[in-house]
């Protein structure tokens, strides 16, 4: 049995506590389930996300990889394409048996404070069709749960989640169902327990021991056509402390490195397949510069640069015009830079660690390449004045970039900085949102909050590099869910990073 020294017991209304991040060494986890003694297990994969354009499952993919590296009998059932999901849910329960079902939850939430549209619903009624149909043991994984776990499972039918990295932990989890061994004992593990929901340890993995990953398990040529994109980790986990981000809960707090010539390999198996528009999934590309550069030659080494063209998140420092050319150089076509602000006091209260001479900086780097640049703003975060909304806007202004995502509303994810802070009676009034376990919160500052959309429409004006993270702005919304700009481009034939086909789309009068 799982005991209290084991595991703990964390309220579902209650925030979550930070990520432990104790490395484990790649030989805990042996993939291979070749002991005597050990079952193959029959296992089903659950893509949810039902997001248009479709955006490719790669965690489901990476999960996939490692069970069958263990031996395992692997189907993915990908809801992304169903006309009824439910349908479709019967039918494939209902012509397959399986042990062990794995179901993926990517978002939450839309994160756009305007929209506030929950996936969590959806996901829960998703879970709940699967048990009518499945006796096998169902736990759920993903970005969007390791959010917030807890809560989510709060609402579905599932037996148990995997918080965090799920390669290792699902293969190592059919190994011991297949040697009828105990599980739950598991880290990364949540389940539940006299009557409460226990987490074990969070193990960040050494990621040098993943499989190779043959992107096959997918139809990623689809997702290709009709998502214009496919994406790639090159890295994982995030050490920054900005007050809104739930990646280090999500992905570690701890950075940690996949081979460069893994990554590379991946690349080329998406190229053998037709697909040489790639994104990649990292929080930050260059969060370990030296790793960066490594990626990059070793994709130079190959000469993939003119074959491939790819799009990357970065951070404007340590950003330098040597990382801009070798990015260049490897094929990457555009960077989307978290910005979040212009001006220099929000930044430090944002816990961005950069100033905006440095987004400057590293904004003319990639023009002085020829490589498109988007930076991101995040405005109304607590101490935001009329003054230093005004500034954010000149500052973006006078840098030039090819385009500005402007999102209003700091998402509030259980865990984060700003989770704690609005706990404090002087910033409860900014909380908006959050009427019942499944709606997104959000926090505005209640000193703008009653003209900050008056005002930025006015500072902007008829600036069309702007973009909004507003679904009533058609011509220049951002929020990619349910875009029907983007889905009309991609049609169209445009591909690449979303950002940069509603520039392109744009710029050539459609």
């Amino acid at each position: 049995m799982l005991t209290k020294k084991a595991a703990k017991k964390v309220g579902v209304e209650g925030f979550l506590s930070p990520v432990m991040n104790t490395p484990t060494k790649p030989e805990d986890y042996r993939l291979r389930a070749a002991w005597k003694g050990s079952s193959v297990m029959r296992v089903a994969l659950v893509n949810t996300n039902r997001i248009k354009p479709p955006i490719a499952p790669i965690g489901l993919e990476y999960v996939a990889e490692a069970l069958h590296e263990a031996e395992h009998e692997v189907k993915i059932l990908d809801l992304s394409w169903a006309e009824d999901w439910e349908t479709d849910i019967n039918r494939f329960f209902g012509e397959n048996s399986f042990d062990l079902v794995g179901v993926s939850l990517r978002n939450t939430d839309d994160c756009a404070f305007t929209s506030r549209q929950s996936f969590i619903e959806e996901f829960a009624a998703m879970v709940q069709a699967i048990r009518k149909r499945s006796d096998a043991l169902i736990v759920v994984g993903g970005v969007g749960f390791s959010v917030m776990p807890e809560r989510v499972l709060e609402v579905c039918a599932a037996d148990a989640g995997v918080w965090g990295d799920g390669e290792y932990v699902f293969a190592e989890l059919a190994n011991r169902m297949g040697r009828k061994q105990e599980w739950r004992d598991l880290p990364n593990m949540i389940r539940r327990h006299d009557g409460g929901w226990y987490r074990n340890p969070v193990s960040a993995q050494d990621l040098t021991a993943l499989p190779a990953m043959s992107r096959s398990w997918v139809d990623n040529p689809r997702y290709f056509r009709e998502g214009g994109q496919v994406g790639i980790e090159t890295k994982r986990g995030c050490s920054h402390h900005c007050i809104y981000c739930a990646d280090p809960m999500a992905k570690g707090s701890k950075i940690r490195l996949r081979p460069p010539k893994a990554v590379v390999d991946e690349l080329e198996r998406l190229l053998e397949r037709g697909i040489d528009h790639i994104h990649t999934c990292d929080s930050e590309f260059n969060a370990l510069a030296s790793h960066a550069h490594e990626v990059c030659e070793e994709i130079i080494r190959r000469n993939l640069g003119d074959r491939l063209r790819w799009y990357a998140y970065c951070s404007p420092a340590p950003f330098s015009l040597e990382l801009a050319e070798l990015m260049r150089r490897a094929g990457c076509k555009g960077i989307n830079f978290g910005a979040d602000h212009g001006d220099a006091g929000m930044l430090k209260r944002l816990g961005r660690n950069f100033t905006p001479d440095d987004i400057a900086n590293a904004a003319q780097a990639c023009k002085t390449t020829g490589t498109a640049v988007m930076l991101d703003l995040l405005l109304g975060a607590p101490g935001e004045t009329k003054k230093s909304l005004a500034q954010a806007i000149k500052v973006m202004k006078s840098i030039e970039p090819d385009r500005v995502g402007v999102a209003v509303g700091v998402r509030i994810y259980p865990g984060t900085i700003i989770a704690s802070m609005v706990k404090h009676e002087e910033l409860r009034e900014g909380v908006v949102g959050g009427d019942g376990l499944l709606a997104p919160l959000f926090f505005v500052e209640p000193k703008v909050a009653p003209f900050i959309f008056r005002l930025l429409d006015d500072i902007i004006g008829d600036d069309r590099r702007f973009f909004f993270f507003d679904p009533s702005r058609p011509d220049r919304n951002y929020n990619y869910n349910a875009n029907e700009r983007l889905v009309e481009a991609i049609q169209k034939g445009y591909r690449g990073a979303y950002w940069d086909i509603l520039r392109r789309y744009g710029q050539n009068g459609s």
